[in-house]
């Protein structure tokens, strides 16, 4: 098999979708089609169910996503170390972050790191925090930036920024959120593995409630889907405020008082993994600030 039947197979597995993927890549829907056709045949093992028009991995599939993300990843590793000789006028920086991050906080700096070294190619993927850290573990991306704690020994933790966060809704409680109307209101949250949603978890604890003693009637997988279902007075929900600045302003949300500290931004990066000499450099303007 080559890489760029990985390469193929991952964009496929990442989006569930041909069409989808080929648009991603770059590549026609039947180049896709045939490297999966390829290699299905090569080792007779189905990588995706096909449901109607819709495809989804097999055990088979799954089990080997998770070994052609680590062979993508070392040979993009492999790549950056040739190509660093050169300095950096030229390479790739592989980035992961969780969605907050990638839509809000990073792209400032992306954009600066684009405009002092643009031979850089870099490449950002979107995922929860228990996604991104998994990314960084793999090998499949160099440096991740989450919100939520992540307790994993192959990885190095540390804080690069904060966030504030806010409890919104199309009304606030007049006497801020007190336990009896906490437990009344509807709650729209992010899905498990948010950072936001594991840090609300942390917050209702000296209250001593959970989630569970919520009403949550969504659940949904982005801060864009959250935003617009609680703007049409879905419920309420806890949300950075870079995602919901804007519609404070303009009154169609409103804060509730709740006691929130604010909350870190935290790079990820493996312990034992090649450091290239482009992630140190983002870091370095990142910690500039």
């Amino acid at each position: 098999m080559t890489l760029e039947q990985l390469r193929i197979f991952v964009g496929v597995a990442e989006r569930e979708h041909m069409t989808r993927a080929a648009e991603a890549l770059h590549i026609t829907q039947s180049a896709v089609s045939a490297a999966i056709k390829t290699l299905e045949e090569r080792h007779n093992v189905p990588l995706f169910h096909r449901i109607g028009r819709r495809i989804e991995l097999t055990d088979a599939g799954r089990l080997f996503l998770v070994e052609a993300r680590a062979v993508l990843g070392r040979a993009a590793s492999a790549e950056r170390t040739l190509a660093e000789f050169g300095g950096l006028e030229r390479g790739t920086l592989t980035l992961v972050a969780s969605q907050t991050i990638a839509g809000y906080w990073l792209p400032p700096f992306l954009a600066r790191f684009r405009r002092r070294y643009p031979g850089i190619a870099v490449t950002l993927s979107i995922g929860n925090s228990e996604q991104a850290a998994d990314r960084v573990r793999e090998g499949s991306a160099e440096l991740g930036f989450v919100e939520g704690l992540i307790d994993d020994p192959a990885l190095a933790r540390w804080t690069v920024g904060h966030d504030d966060l806010a409890l919104v809704g199309s009304e606030a409680a007049p006497g801020g959120a007190d336990r009896d109307w906490l437990v009344s209101v509807p709650w729209v949250l992010r899905e498990e593995g948010s950072g936001t949603r594991s840090t609300f978890e942390a917050a209702l604890a000296p209250l001593a409630l959970t989630l569970a003693d919520l009403d949550v009637i969504l659940t949904l997988p982005s801060n864009e889907a959250v935003r617009s279902a609680v703007s049409a007075g879905a419920g309420h929900t806890l949300i950075s405020t870079l995602v919901v600045e804007p519609l404070l302003r303009a009154g169609r949300l409103h804060r509730t008082a709740f006691d929130l500290e604010p909350r870190p931004f935290y790079g990820l990066r493996h312990k034992e993994r090649y450091r290239g000499k482009a992630g140190d450099a983002l870091l370095m303007m990142i910690e500039r600030g």
